[in-house]
């Protein structure tokens, strides 16, 4: 089973991140640009993204497979521009759709409920969300010098097992069904969480739904 441990992560630049931030036209929601930051945001976009999900981006051999599809990495003045294109798009295309688009650092992060994303207790993703799924795929495309890394969740109903298979499964499709759309399989990792780091309470039915999700997490590829 592929197992990551999440840690969660603050950021001790918060407060001059804070002046970066403007108001996205298309959702009405408080973004931050990171073309805006410079160097501050370069430093912090590579700490947040191996505190967040101890992703491959930092795995030489990840690179070199990149290298090998033909895909370069970007120059570090670069970064934070071509993020901040990537995310514009993403809020463009899927507002309405219910997944959140959230920036951490120099890194995007897409949250995709399950509940709108897979029926109760399946790992096949609900054709209703195809089109959303389509959309997603196209800008992955169109922005190729970026790390894919796709993580499942699970609420905590049901055994360790249980939900560390679902998790793994569910993450797994929308790894293929991203790859069948055009993204290249050098760029995708999936990871299954299982019930760990929940988002809400698992008390409640609507906790337990926001913590039964996908993410997919979009590095930077740098040098």
């Amino acid at each position: 089973m592929l197992k990551k441990i999440a840690v969660s992560i603050s950021l001790c630049g918060a407060m001059a991140l804070a002046a970066c931030e403007t108001t996205d036209p298309n959702t009405g929601q408080v973004v931050r640009s990171n073309a805006r930051t410079g160097v501050l945001a370069g430093a912090l976009g590579g700490a947040a993204l191996g505190a967040l999900t101890n992703t491959h981006s930092g795995n030489q051999a990840a690179k070199n497979a990149l290298l090998g599809a033909g895909i370069g990495a970007l120059a570090g003045g670069l970064v934070g521009n071509y993020m901040d294109k990537q995310q514009a798009q993403l809020r463009q295309q899927l507002a309405g759709s219910g997944v959140d688009v959230q920036r951490q650092g120099d890194n995007i992060v897409l949250n995709m409920p399950g509940d709108i994303t897979f029926d109760t207790n399946q790992a096949d993703i609900s054709s209703r969300f195809y089109p959303t799924l389509d959309q997603v795929a196209q800008t992955l495309s169109s922005y190729p010098q970026t790390y894919v890394d796709v993580v499942g969740f699970t609420d905590s109903t049901g055994s360790d097992a249980l939900n560390q298979g679902l998790s793994e499964r569910r993450a797994q499709s929308v790894a293929a069904y991203l790859q069948s759309h055009g993204v290249v399989q050098q760029r995708i990792t999936v990871t299954g969480m299982g019930k760990r780091n929940p988002i809400a309470t698992n008390a409640t039915p609507d906790g337990r739904a926001k913590n039964r999700r996908v993410q997919i997490v979009l590095t930077p590829v740098t040098a």
